[in-house]
């Protein structure tokens, strides 16, 4: 009998003629910890997401290839038939509910009943739990991962760390486990919990169970995988034992692609010795980017990108410095400190920002073009508005003129200025967002995930855009963005963040395996070159 225990094989994924997966290929045999790797998109997810059966892969015409479980196809189109075939998740963000002790959490939806004289009469629905059963299996489960507490513990108040393993309990208490998926365990996790996760993971293996482990920390997988799959751009690029690769390594297969760093430097262009923006010690409450201390400083005339995986933080910062999310630190700001929870007067103070939500932040998307590239200047620095006395009305003939002027400058493609935003194309979509930040005659533009969601041509662009800004009117500019590639083709420094910090700033032409290492947090990349 073979011990492969979960194979892909040739699968494919697009969503609306984009392709996400294409002839992937990987295989999970038992006891094997599968350590599966690649940048925000590359297409981990998805993958997993046809594994789970989910609703995203079956409303969008499902998949091409088969998925195998010892040796048999399975057609699992629920997460619910995934649970029978013996699939189970520890998922990043925890699923557990705070008011109900650990092993109510861990037997959820599998509860231990006990008939009653009630429920002879009126059914099962009114059978009362049976406690006992309950905790003895929970407390079963705690003991196979070396967890010394009591189940009947309630959930809430309890160290992260102890959810995390709650989570990987329940999994574990299921009947019939064969695979479990670990997505990114230990991101939220301390040093010495994240080591007693590892071991507790390398326990589940030993057991017989396949794990595949989804991380972007390469010293982890290092040291608990015994095979790692590279995916990159929705393509299998590499699977090797791990005793045939090292963290450099997977890092350059991780990054590594063509990057056409086509960058031409003007003549005159204003980049100077003067730090026009000073960051210290910056914490910003962002859900899912949390900032945790953040040092930088941005030169004036500089492009400084932004980069690091998603979760770590990197999305925060221009969220912190704009207000959006609670934030506290010191932000200096051409010599003078700026006022921290206080979006109106950040933009009075010369920054405007471009956020990576634009849909949900940046554009009103049921207003015309004219009026989203006007109304932050109105409402914030009182343009385009004329004064009747004690009232104050908007002038309509300035706001068209100056979104025409818009539109022609930024080459937006619509029918006219009067066009509702949302019909507009996602790099037009864009473009009117940039538009809305230069109306404020910016001093300082921050920019976050400029090309998110938008076509080849368009990105170029958007980009070019950036650049011109950039160049010739000597914007400084902070671009925050996932996509690496990009920030290597017009930033003069890329600051990457890791773990809410900054991990360390790199030039556009660094190694892919040092932005691979980087991203991972590790930062001695010489020492590691050398060896």
């Amino acid at each position: 009998m073979s011990d492969n225990l979960l194979e892909f094989k040739n699968v494919s994924k697009s969503f609306y003629g984009n392709q996400v997966l294409k002839n992937i290929n990987m295989t999970v045999k038992k006891g094997e910890v599968h350590a599966l790797i690649g940048e925000n998109g590359a297409g981990k997810s998805t993958l997993m997401n046809i594994l789970f059966g989910m609703p995203a892969i079956h409303e969008t015409g499902g998949f091409e290839g088969s998925v195998e479980i010892e040796g048999k196809e399975t057609h699992i189109r629920s997460p619910h038939d995934a649970m029978l075939e013996g699939i189970g998740m520890v998922h990043q963000e925890f699923m557990l509910i705070p008011g109900f002790s650990i092993a109510e959490n861990i037997k959820l939806n599998r509860e231990i009943t006990t008939k009653n004289v009630v429920s002879r009469v009126l059914g099962k629905r009114l059978e009362g739990l049976n406690y006992k059963q309950m905790n003895a299996d929970a407390q079963k489960a705690l003991k196979t991962l070396d967890m010394d507490i009591e189940s009947y513990t309630q959930v809430a108040g309890l160290p992260v760390g102890h959810m995390q393993f709650i989570e990987i309990a329940r999994e574990i208490d299921k009947s019939g486990i064969k695979i479990l998926v670990f997505d990114e365990p230990t991101a939220v996790l301390a040093d010495a919990e994240a080591q007693n996760l590892l071991k507790a993971i390398r326990r589940l293996a030993d057991s017989g169970i396949g794990i595949i482990f989804i991380s972007h920390r390469l010293e982890e997988i290092v040291s608990v995988a015994d095979t790692v799959t590279v995916l990159r751009d929705g393509t299998h690029v590499a699977t090797k034992p791990i005793q045939e690769t090292s963290a450099v390594d997977i890092a350059r297969m991780m990054i590594g692609r063509a990057v056409t760093l086509d960058r031409e430097e003007a003549a005159d262009r204003r980049v100077s010795d003067e730090v026009v923006l000073d960051i210290r010690d910056l914490h910003v409450n962002m859900p899912g980017e949390q900032v945790k201390g953040i040092e930088l400083s941005v030169k004036k005339g500089e492009i400084m990108g932004i980069g690091g995986l998603a979760g770590q933080g990197k999305l925060g910062i221009a969220n912190g410095i704009m207000g959006i999310y609670p934030s506290r630190g010191q932000v200096t700001f051409k010599g003078k400190e700026l006022p921290l929870n206080n979006s109106r007067q950040v933009i009075r103070e010369g920054v405007a920002f471009v956020s990576e939500d634009r849909k949900g932040v940046g554009l009103l998307l049921d207003e015309s073009i004219e009026l989203n590239i006007c109304f932050t200047a109105m409402q914030n620095q009182d343009k385009f508005l004329k004064n009747y006395g004690i009232i104050k009305m908007r002038d309509a003939k300035e706001i068209r003129d100056h979104a025409n002027k818009m539109i022609e400058d930024l080459d937006i493609r619509c029918t006219s200025s009067q066009q509702n935003t949302g019909s507009l194309s996602g790099g037009n979509q864009q473009k009117v967002c940039v538009a809305r930040a230069l109306t404020q005659n910016p001093d300082l533009l921050l920019v976050s995930e400029p090309t998110r969601g938008i076509d080849i041509g368009a990105k170029k662009l958007v980009l070019d855009l950036l650049k011109r800004l950039n160049q010739e009117m000597g914007m400084t500019i902070i671009m925050t963005s996932s996509e690496l590639a990009e920030l290597r083709s017009i930033c003069d420094k890329i600051a990457i963040v890791c773990d809410g910090k900054v991990a360390g700033i790199l030039n556009p032409t660094d190694s892919d395996e040092a932005f691979g290492l980087m991203m991972s947090g590790i930062t001695d990349i010489e020492e590691r070159r050398e060896a």
